[in-house]
């Protein structure tokens, strides 16, 4: 994928629609897994202080790497596409964020190794968490599709505050939107 089509999104995108998925989860106590992060601590959302947010995406790609199935196959996938994207906003927020007081974390079932690209190509001031093992979305049983025998997480945010899932975001869409919404949803 070229460097400028990871920050910008085709106008001709397919919407997700709620599926339902989620619905779940509002109310849940998060199970006790340790994830790895891209700052190498590993992260037990269920003894984090306070409130936190988790943006969960897809899969993010490198510049001039294919991504899953090909641009027009991801691209047809609803929610998809944007996940760069949805990072990158949740970078600007990040001081709005901390402001009204949630610690943020990315979330993918890319590998810790892969994550720290995104990390410092966008300048993350967060940490991203891992988890390839699906620990935490099985516990949780997240929405998640599958390309080419990887399993991948459908686009979602998770408030928590102790240790239980506060709100959900889902389906986000656009994903370059979803850090406005979470600074607009803890404004109320």
């Amino acid at each position: 994928m070229r460097p400028d089509e990871l920050l910008t999104l085709p106008d001709d995108l397919p919407v997700p629609e709620d599926d339902g998925a989620a619905d779940h989860l509002p109310g849940m106590a998060l199970p006790p897994v340790a994830l790895p992060g891209t700052d190498d601590a590993e992260v037990r959302l269920d003894t984090l202080p306070g409130r936190t947010v988790v943006f969960a995406y897809p899969r993010t790609a490198r510049p001039g790497e294919e991504i899953p199935g090909g641009t027009e196959e991801w691209n047809a996938i609803p929610g998809a596409r944007g996940c760069s994207l949805e990072a990158r906003a949740f970078a600007v927020s990040h001081e709005r964020l901390r402001a009204l007081g949630p610690a943020v974390y990315g979330l993918s079932t890319q590998g810790t190794g892969y994550q720290r690209e995104l990390v410092e190509r966008l300048e993350l001031p967060f940490t991203v968490l891992s988890d390839e093992r699906l620990e935490l979305t099985r516990a949780l049983r997240l929405p998640t599709f599958e390309v080419e025998g990887m399993t991948l997480l459908k686009r979602l945010t998770m408030v928590i505050a102790g240790g239980r899932v506060e709100h959900v975001f889902y389906p986000v869409f656009p994903p370059d939107r979803a850090a406005d919404e979470v600074v607009a949803w803890l404004e109320r």
